[in-house]
């Protein structure tokens, strides 16, 4: 339940408190980021304290402001970069919204600040995540019916339709929630239409859907 709460509370937030991050909350996204790379193997990292990737044309055409703190995500080129980064950057948003934060994923409004983080050999910078104190707390968007998001074979289960009612929620580029998932013989699988960061919107999904269920989905 309080996993649901975060999803339905946390909305995109451009517009940021001159605050810094408080040393707990500091402290607790570390510790989180930290147990993230050592499962997946990404490069993830907290940036603090930075406000040149947040000061430039295209973040100002994006609406940004007051924006110093983000994380960066980072790891290994490679087809499952997208998805990834997806999945382990929404864990982290759906942290930071339980401890009082607000957030924003960016994909292109950004500068990129590279003295800011370190990218390894063979590695690249996928996407980032602002985040501090908002000075709203952003508003709700329209999202697709739970039927249009997915093809289940037979009666759709409850666990199924609670996964889906999460996966409903989770943020997607521009609102274009192209992911289906399909429940077959007891097996979930999760798919996306080729679109605009379309493979980040999955990781992000999948992981909505596999917080609520405690079900992992296979990719198709």
């Amino acid at each position: 339940m309080e996993m649901m709460e975060n999803m339905r509370a946390r909305h995109s937030v451009r517009q940021y408190q001159d605050r810094p991050l408080e040393a707990s909350v500091k402290k607790s996204l570390e510790q989180e980021i930290a147990a993230c790379n050592r499962e997946s193997g990404l490069h993830i990292q907290l940036v603090t304290g930075e406000p040149k990737a947040f000061d430039g044309f295209m973040a100002h055409y994006g609406k940004f402001s007051g924006v110093t703190d983000y994380i960066a995500l980072i790891g290994k080129k490679g087809a499952d970069l997208d998805e990834q980064c997806g999945y382990y950057g929404e864990r982290l948003v759906l942290l930071a919204q339980k401890l009082g934060l607000n957030t924003c994923w960016v994909a292109m409004t950004f500068s990129k600040t590279k003295s800011a983080y370190e990218i390894g050999a063979g590695e690249k910078l996928c996407c980032v995540i602002a985040l501090g104190y908002g000075k709203t707390q952003g508003n709700g968007h329209k999202v697709k019916s739970v039927e249009e998001l997915c093809s289940v074979q037979g009666e759709m289960p409850k666990w199924f339709r609670e996964g889906m009612e999460a996966a409903q929620l989770a943020p997607t580029a521009m609102n274009q929630q192209k992911f289906c998932f399909a429940l077959k013989d007891g097996r979930v699988t999760v798919t996306t239409k080729r679109g605009f960061y379309a493979k980040v919107d999955l990781g992000i999904a999948r992981y909505h859907f596999e917080a609520v269920t405690g079900r992992e989905t296979f990719r198709g």
